[in-house]
This record gives C-alpha cells, structure tokens and sequence, in this order.
C-alpha cells in the first residue's frame, strides 16, 4: 500500500550559484559528495539528489520544522547497475519506523537546466 509520494525540482542553474563547501556539508554526506565530485557536472547530480531528499520529507509526510535534517536521507548509487536507492538515518528512519515504511522507492533525472525526483513510500496501513 502507497503510505506516501513526494516530488520535487530543482533549478539546477539557480541551485549552482548557491552551491559552496559549507553547503555541501549541510545537506550532502561524505559517500554522496564523492560520487558528485567525480562527475564533469558535479552540480548536477548534487541538485538531483537534494530533489530526491526533498521529494522524501514529502513521501515521509514530515519536514525540516519536525527536526528532519538532509542529511538523514542517503542517496545511494550500485555501481553496477547505476540504480539509486535510498538509505534512511535518524529522524527520518525513526518516521520511517513509526509509520510502518517498509519500501521506499526513487527515481531522478537531471539536465542542465532541472533536476527531479519522486518518491514513493510504501508500507502496512497505519
């Protein structure tokens, strides 16, 4: 059963500007700012996953004012198949738990210009 869908778009042009190291800290953990960094536009894929971790608070049906941090949410890529998965931490796991999540579901795209992500969440009935 469908718990929860999130989505979400990121101006990548406009996210870019933005983008510095401090930023990065916030919102990125170390294994997700290594991948980004060896891509030729980095930025990019940085925007597609903020859009993922976006589009989660959203499917997880909570947010930054209920003590979400980006950094609760894991963007993992397999490398050999390229798929993205999501791995979930504090706060987030913790809603995760408490609203019965058992499968989470993620899917980004990105250009030059957008970066997007949706998200689905499914689980038992609460």
């Amino acid at each position: 059963m469908v718990i929860g869908i999130g989505i979400d778009t990121v101006d990548v042009l406009s996210f870019r500007r933005r983008l510095d190291d401090r930023l990065i800290e916030e919102l990125f953990l170390p294994a997700e700012t290594e991948y980004c960094r060896t891509q030729v536009r980095y930025w990019e894929n940085f925007a597609a996953r903020f859009a993922a971790k976006e589009a989660t608070f959203k499917a997880l049906g909570s947010g930054l004012s209920s003590g979400l941090r980006f950094r609760d949410v894991e963007i993992v890529r397999r490398m050999e198949t390229g798929s993205i998965s999501l791995k979930l931490y504090g706060k987030a796991l913790m809603i995760q738990n408490e609203r019965k999540i058992d499968k989470i579901l993620v899917s980004v795209s990105h250009t030059e210009k957008n970066a997007i992500a949706i998200v689905i969440a499914e689980g038992k009935s609460v």
